[in-house]
C-alpha cells in the first residue's frame, strides 16, 4: 500500500492543473482580497485578513482532494487500470484509502502557501495552540472532499469527470461561504450554506482563530460526511469495476 501511496502523489504533482489550482489560484486570491479589505473587522471579530486566511486555505485544500482524485482515478478507469486492480490483494475499500491518503498529502502545500501568505505578507499572526488546531483540522477535514472526488472519478468518464468536478468544487465553495462571508447571505441562503460539507469544514477553522475552539458540531458533522461520502466512493468503485 504505501508503494501504491508514493506512486499516486508523485504522479499528481505531474499535473499542471494542480498547481493552477490549488497552488496559485488561492494564494493569488488571498492577496488581492486581503490587501483589499484585510483591515477590516470579520465575523468573530477577528481580522478580515485571518478570516479569509481560513477561508483561501479551506478553498486550495478541498480543490488539492478534488483535482488529486476525480480526473486521474476516471482516466485510470478508462485505461483499464482499475481492472488490474481488481487482480492485486487490495480490496475496493484499501484501494479508496489509499488513494484519499495520498490526497491528503497533496493538500499540504495548498495550506502551507495560503498560510505562509497570510503571514509574510499580511502580518497574520497567532497563538501557537491555534496553529496546533487550525492545521490538523484543515487537513483532516479534506478527507470527505477527497472521497467524493473519487466517487465521481468512479462514476464519469475522464471528458465528464473533469467539469464535473470542478464544477461541484466551486459550487460547494460558493455555496458554503468560501467566496463571500455567510453573514451576508440572506436567510435561506444561510441554511443552504450551513448544510454543506464546506461550511462545516471551514467552520472549524473559522471557530479555531476566532478563539472558540474546534465545534464539537462541526466535527460531527465532517465525520459523518467523511464516512457517507467514503462509503459512496467505495460503492462507486466497486459498481464500476463490475461493469468493466
Amino acid at each position: 500500500m504505501l508503494y501504491y501511496a508514493r506512486i499516486e502523489t508523485l504522479r499528481t504533482l505531474r499535473n499542471k492543473r494542480y498547481a493552477i489550482f490549488v497552488v496559485v489560484f488561492p494564494v493569488a486570491l488571498y492577496l488581492i482580497n486581503s490587501g483589499i479589505y484585510g483591515e477590516q473587522t470579520a465575523a468573530g471579530g477577528v481580522r478580515q485578513s485571518v478570516y479569509l486566511m481560513v477561508s483561501m486555505a479551506c478553498y486550495g485544500a478541498l480543490a488539492a482532494a478534488m483535482m488529486s482524485t476525480a480526473l486521474p482515478w476516471a482516466q485510470e478507469r478508462a485505461s483499464g487500470w482499475s481492472d488490474q486492480l481488481r487482480v492485486t490483494p487490495l480490496p475496493g475499500w484499501a484501494v479508496i484509502a489509499v488513494k484519499a491518503g495520498a490526497a491528503l498529502l497533496l493538500v499540504l502545500p495548498a495550506l502551507a502557501l495560503v498560510f505562509a501568505a497570510a503571514v509574510v505578507v499580511a502580518g497574520v499572526s497567532l497563538p501557537a495552540g491555534q496553529w496546533a488546531l487550525l492545521v490538523p483540522a484543515l487537513w483532516l477535514g479534506t478527507i470527505p472532499f477527497a472521497a467524493l472526488g473519487l466517487a465521481i472519478g468512479s462514476l464519469l468518464p475522464p471528458d465528464a469527470a473533469q467539469p464535473a468536478a470542478v464544477a461541484v468544487m466551486f459550487g460547494l465553495s460558493l455555496a458554503g461561504g468560501l467566496w463571500f462571508p455567510v453573514e451576508i447571505m440572506s436567510g435561506p441562503l444561510r441554511a443552504v450554506a450551513a448544510a454543506t460539507p464546506v461550511y462545516r469544514y471551514a467552520e472549524l477553522g473559522w471557530s479555531v482563530v476566532a478563539g472558540g475552539g474546534l465545534p464539537a458540531a462541526g466535527l460531527l458533522s465532517v465525520l459523518a460526511w467523511a464516512v457517507a461520502l467514503g462509503a459512496a466512493a467505495v460503492q462507486a468503485f466497486r459498481r464500476a469495476t463490475v461493469r468493466s
